[in-house]
């Protein structure tokens, strides 16, 4: 028979687990997903990532595809469901061409990164708790700057793969909304640790801790030893994967 392509679409709570991508050592959204399957259909799956995220962070929209003769089809989400763990969603599966690769066709992927100031302990697994003042204009104004830069080197950490440090903001702002104060980034592409690595920064410009002008010097120098990259994994979410 014929292999199809199929795109798996889902959420998940990262909390518990060592990053999406299979491991040798903890486990991972992958490696819980390819044992459900495994479960199901009673034949291993090796299925392909769209973007990686690190240990305890979340996922409102992620992507997997697999090549399979098996027919999968949507009546199948259920029984994935239901073997699945409790902070792992399937939210659709679809037959795509044979040459639709979930990350390569990927055109921006868009993050949340989400703050609280007043003890909230129904909120305390998804956002950070950061009771200081913070001056919105600032953290604006320090948002806004990013679209004039492409080369991130100061916001990526060392031990990574990437070939390029070059990736376009399309949309960088913070908002206050539902109590929370909530960082929007949406880009080409991510380096690793860049949203926690731009979000902490940028704390330190709303702190007023640095000044716009030192912030600036960070972007251009291109050393990542300059960034603050102390942001816990639990308040970023990757919202959405857009084709």
């Amino acid at each position: 028979m014929v292999k199809k392509r199929y795109f798996i679409e889902l959420a998940y709570d990262g909390t518990r687990y060592g990053g999406f991508q299979i491991q040798d050592n903890s486990n991972t959204i992958q490696a819980e997903m390819e044992k459900a399957f495994f479960t199901f259909y009673r034949q291993p799956f090796a299925l392909t990532g769209s973007s990686r995220t690190d240990a305890g962070v979340h996922a409102l929209q992620n992507y997997f595809h697999v090549d399979t003769e098996l027919l999968i089809e949507s009546k199948h989400l259920y029984n994935l469901n239901s073997i699945l763990p409790n902070d792992i969603a399937i939210k659709s599966i679809r037959m795509v061409d044979d040459n639709a690769h979930c990350r390569f066709l990927a055109s921006h992927r868009t993050y949340n990164y989400f703050i609280y100031q007043e003890k909230n302990p129904f909120i305390k697994n998804t956002a950070w708790f950061y009771p200081y003042p913070l001056d919105m204009d600032l953290l604006n104004q320090a948002a806004a700057l990013l679209h004039q830069y492409h080369d991130f080197t100061s916001f990526s950490k060392r031990n990574t793969q990437a070939k390029t440090k070059i990736c376009s903001i399309m949309e960088s702002h913070w908002q206050v909304k539902t109590g929370q104060v909530v960082y929007t980034v949406k880009a080409n592409r991510f380096l690793r640790g860049m949203v926690r690595g731009l979000v902490g920064t940028m704390l330190q410009v709303g702190r007023k801790r640095i000044s716009m002008d030192e912030f600036r010097e960070i972007l251009a120098a291109k050393d990542c030893s300059l960034a603050h990259f102390d942001t816990p994994a639990h308040g970023l979410f990757l919202v959405e994967v857009g084709f």
